[in-house]
């Protein structure tokens, strides 16, 4: 059997307990909830819809920025501006430590902000130093501070939700038959959307169960 099989297999074996609230038959755990829940599927529809939408503006909007903008600019309130992103980048390592020593579920979060906050820190840092004496600390910075950081932040982040991901998907299964959770090399991008709000994609056992 196959992975994919060995799950199935292993979900319906764990649903086998009762009938859906509805009255049917099959196995809840088995639908997607995207296809079971009406609300779901107009959510997400009209987020589809608005990230289709942004692609294809923002596509435009680049065509629009490479032929029209300078070379050169005089910005106004330059330190204000970097002084406020270090303030901003300031607050969300704190809110992270705190995250960190109370092991809250928000740390996922707060990690890829950290991450993304650092890369636009190296990027903006050597883009807007090129052609003047600061570059070189611009790139040591970025090369051996931000970038490590930002690695870490992400790798810490894909982590703790694989390991989410793992406790939120682990059913109860027969000896022989692994379940989803046992596949520990299942990329992220595989898995479906799952957790409080999602219950069909729950197993019962854990459907309703508070976090």
């Amino acid at each position: 059997m196959s992975q994919d099989e060995r799950r199935r297999l292993a979900r319906i074996l764990a649903e086998l307990d009762g009938p859906h609230e509805d009255g049917t038959e099959e196995p809840a755990a088995l639908a997607n909830p995207y296809l079971t829940d009406p609300k779901l599927r107009r959510q997400r529809r009209l987020a589809l819809l608005v990230s289709a939408a942004c692609c294809v503006v923002l596509a435009g909007w680049i065509v629009v920025l490479v032929a029209t903008l300078p070379h050169r600019f005089d910005a106004h309130h330059w330190r204000a501006v970097w002084v406020n992103f270090d303030v901003f980048l300031f607050a969300a390592f704190a809110v992270t430590a705190w995250a960190i020593w109370r092991e809250r579920q928000v740390l996922i979060l707060l990690l890829v902000g950290i991450g993304t906050m650092l890369c636009c820190d190296a990027w903006f840092d050597v883009g807007t130093s090129l052609a003047t004496s600061g570059l070189w600390i611009s790139l040591l910075t970025a090369v051996f501070a931000e970038l490590p950081l930002a690695l870490l932040a992400f790798i810490g982040a894909r982590r703790l939700l694989r390991a989410t991901v793992e406790a939120s998907l682990r059913v109860p299964a027969p000896a022989g038959i692994r379940g989803p959770a046992d596949d520990l090399t299942c990329s992220l991008r595989r898995v479906p959307l799952s957790g409080h709000g999602l219950d069909e994609a729950l197993p019962r056992g854990r459907a309703g169960r508070p976090s």
